[in-house]
């Protein structure tokens, strides 16, 4: 029987990426348009502009870069692996750094506005988020960047990993959904139902993020864009069965 990896489709698959990238660049695009039309701009100061800040760090940060820096495994199928993990890393540390800029400029405008801070469902999400994802990015650093983990842990810990960054994504994706809603809301509750510019603008950013994170998903978990096998690798896998049987992975 043949056990070979499904071939890639390069066609397909270029198409896909290209989409994934149109897409997240068309996100940020719409935040940066909408904050600086609609909403007047952007500052540091306190100011109704400085959380303007907020949303388009959030879409840049862990929605459209943090997709990109998963991406990069199936993008550079062939290239050396130290390379791609470190690449990996890279985008996940810029993701972190303007993601963190975003969550104080939202803080530091509460502050200053006298408004309370973590009450809504967005704000949970979004902390939840942002907690996670650095908490998997140190153990994505310790595991696999800088291995101070054995091979049979990191081998253990590798599909956990893979599969909580997908749940990140979700995550951003899900939590900027009800940021948009909720900023909505408050700034043009009145005539969102009469079809505003605004309001459709928004409306159209979020079926972008959502097609954004389903194709990024999509690419990320279908078997023939995976990486090809190779010794190196080798080393990290372990079927299910050997786990269970707390047998060591074979090294190459």
């Amino acid at each position: 029987m043949d056990e070979s990896p499904p071939r890639l489709r390069r066609p397909a698959f270029a198409g896909l990426v290209g989409a994934s990238q149109l897409l997240g660049l068309a996100s940020v695009v719409l935040t940066g348009v909408w904050m600086g039309h609609y909403r007047g701009g952007f500052a540091w100061d306190g100011s109704a502009q400085q959380f303007n800040l907020h949303p388009l760090c959030m879409v840049l940060g862990l929605v459209f870069l943090q997709g990109d820096a998963i991406l990069v495994y199936r993008v550079f199928r062939n290239e050396a692996k130290r390379t791609v993990k470190v690449l990996h890393g890279v985008i996940h540390l810029l993701a972190l750094i303007i993601s963190v800029i975003g969550f104080v400029a939202v803080f530091d405008f509460h502050k200053a506005a006298g408004i309370p801070d973590m009450y809504s469902l967005h704000s949970w999400c979004g902390m939840a988020t942002l907690v996670l994802f650095c908490l998997q990015w140190v153990l994505g650093l310790s595991f696999f960047l800088f291995p101070v983990a054995s091979a049979w842990l990191r081998a253990a810990y590798l599909p956990v990993h893979v599969f909580c960054g997908l749940v990140l994504l979700v995550m951003a994706v899900g939590t900027s959904l009800l940021g948009i809603a909720e900023k909505l809301l408050f700034s043009i509750a009145s005539t969102y139902s009469q079809f505003a510019p605004e309001g459709v603008l928004a409306n159209v950013l979020g079926v972008l993020l959502v097609c954004f994170g389903v194709i990024q998903c999509y690419l990320v978990t279908k078997d023939e864009y995976r990486r090809p096998p190779n010794p190196e690798e080798e080393s990290l896998s372990v079927h299910f069965k050997t786990l269970t049987e707390g047998a060591s992975p074979a090294t190459p």
